[in-house]
């Protein structure tokens, strides 16, 4: 199977989309919703989005693999946003104007500083050798996850950087019904992107672990194939994320051959989002660390270590798993 895709900018929706003046039930105090059309977009055309590969979109929080300090890291997503003045001034010119690709950004001047590890995100438009912002006026790009450093600490959790290793979840390679967590090495990631879900991440809509023992896994983009999608119409689709078991998602994300990722979210056509019952709790879990090669004594709180414990164990589903950390 080809590597698919990896997510370095936001994805457009397979529809055309429209603003609706009802309060978001995506986020709170937004005003309005953005609801998805009948009419599939020229991007998902273009894309020939009808030979794309459809997965799982998961709701975690955007990760990167790439080499820093001579050796593959975990990077974490960090876009570079406007300072307050020239935001008010690209939020005024977009009441104007509504088109954000008129307006004219000085990079050097309006963009809050970041850290000297900052990259930007591969393949974004640049101009004079400096990276441009998207539409919504941020520029995506990465900082590398440090072990101490405490505002990633939940990134940190997942990684081992004297073995370089990764906590990821995927399917088991012999079973796709069985979902397996295995400790990776970050070689094996190099250049693809992940989404880290758990305890501490986006309100924990999977139900990993607890406050007292916070569980947080990755997972690769484009793991969870979709097997029996209906077709690319507005209401199959409605009904596919509302009364299928295989719907129970948080959205589609379409692996283009291009190489461009397109999606759906349950928001756009008017569904909820986090639900009670996921389609990733309905399967089975193994542990699968075979961390005895390394013969190293694991620090006693981190995952790496309390999943060794149980490792070769079976579990009904995901939120099952309860670490004494």
């Amino acid at each position: 199977m080809r590597r698919l895709g990896s997510v370095q900018r936001k994805m457009p929706c397979v529809f055309v989309t429209e603003v609706k003046e009802e309060p978001s039930t995506k986020r709170e105090n937004q005003p309005f919703k953005v609801l998805a059309t009948e009419t599939v977009s020229h991007k998902a055309l273009d894309a020939d989005i009808y030979n794309a590969i459809p997965t799982e979109k998961v709701d975690g929080t955007c990760c990167y693999v790439t080499n820093y300090k001579g050796q593959p890291y975990l990077w974490a997503r960090l876009d570079r946003k406007p300072n307050k003045l020239a935001e008010k001034r690209f939020k005024n010119f977009l009441h104007s104007k509504q088109n954000s690709k008129e307006f004219f950004w000085n990079v050097e001047e309006d963009f809050k500083p970041v850290p000297e590890c900052w990259i930007p995100a591969k393949d974004i438009e640049q101009l004079n050798g400096n990276p441009m912002p998207d539409e919504n006026g941020h520029i995506p790009g990465w900082v590398p996850v440090e072990k101490n450093n405490k505002q990633y600490c939940w990134h940190s959790s997942v990684v081992n950087y004297e073995f370089e290793i990764a906590l990821v979840l995927r399917h088991h390679p012999d079973d796709p019904g069985l979902l397996e967590i295995s400790a990776v090495p970050l070689s094996d990631l190099l250049e693809q992107t992940l989404e880290l879900i758990g305890t501490n991440i986006n309100g924990n809509p999977y139900g990993l672990g607890s406050k007292k023992h916070p569980l947080h896994l990755l997972i690769p983009h484009g793991a969870f194939q979709i097997r029996n999608l209906p077709t690319l119409k507005h209401s199959d689709l409605l009904s596919w994320f509302d009364g299928c078991r295989e719907g129970k998602i948080e959205g589609i994300v379409w692996h283009c051959n291009d190489g461009c990722l397109i999606k759906v979210h349950r928001h756009h056509l008017g569904l909820c989002w986090p639900i009670p019952d996921t389609y990733m709790n309905s399967k089975p879990v193994i542990i699968n660390m075979n961390l005895n090669k390394y013969e190293y004594a694991f620090d006693a709180k981190c995952l790496f270590n309390h999943f060794s414990k149980i490792d070769n164990q079976k579990f009904g589903r995901l939120k099952d798993i309860i670490l004494n950390v």
